[in-house]
């Protein structure tokens, strides 16, 4: 059993009869009262995201994972294929499992992390960044450099970003993969 000082980011707990996986945390010690932890957990099952205050000293049970990289093969509807780069094993993942599947290129290395209970896969981690190509989006304008105004664009996963006015179609740009936002243009 863990308690509330043990809580980190990407931590899987059973909680409520299922289980999740902690992707934010605060902890907080107001001037009056008792220390508590607020966190907002995903549900590894469902994919749907709560919010939860958890006193201080409170204890939970922890999940036993284990974590691998695994090389994003293919789309198949809702079921995402991956290959274990090590002995090659393929695993299977339902979307809701993945933070931004849409930014998901064929090759990308992901972390996933599988419970040692029943071997299912629980999350996978994406990288922090992806580099992709614009397939689509406006003709750029030389010049508007100096401005944050942005446009849209569809990038080779079909992804939606929204770049600045100087990106064009065939450029690479690098995209923060946790809130899908464009970062810089690759130079080749």
């Amino acid at each position: 059993m863990a308690t509330t000082s043990d809580i980190r980011k990407g931590l899987c707990i059973k909680y409520n009869n299922d289980i999740f996986k902690i992707i934010e945390f605060l902890h907080v010690k107001p001037g009056k009262g008792p220390a508590f932890v607020r966190t907002k957990l995903k549900s590894v099952t469902t994919g749907k995201v709560i919010d939860n205050t958890f006193s201080g000293g409170h204890k939970i049970e922890e999940i036993r994972v284990e974590t691998h990289k695994y090389q994003y093969l293919y789309k198949d509807g809702d079921q995402y294929h991956f290959m274990n780069s090590d002995d090659y094993n393929q695993i299977s993942v339902e979307k809701t499992i993945l933070d931004a599947p849409e930014l998901l290129k064929e090759g990308e290395m992901v972390s996933i992390s599988i419970n040692t209970e029943d071997n299912m896969p629980l999350s996978a981690d994406m990288p922090a960044s992806v580099i992709l190509e614009v397939t689509h989006t406006e003709p750029g304008v030389k010049g508007n450099t100096a401005t944050n105004a942005t446009k849209p664009s569809i990038v080779e996963t079909g992804a939606n970003i929204n770049v600045p006015l100087f990106i064009n179609e065939g450029d690479k740009i690098k995209v923060e993969t946790e809130k899908g936002q464009y970062i810089e243009r690759i130079k080749e």
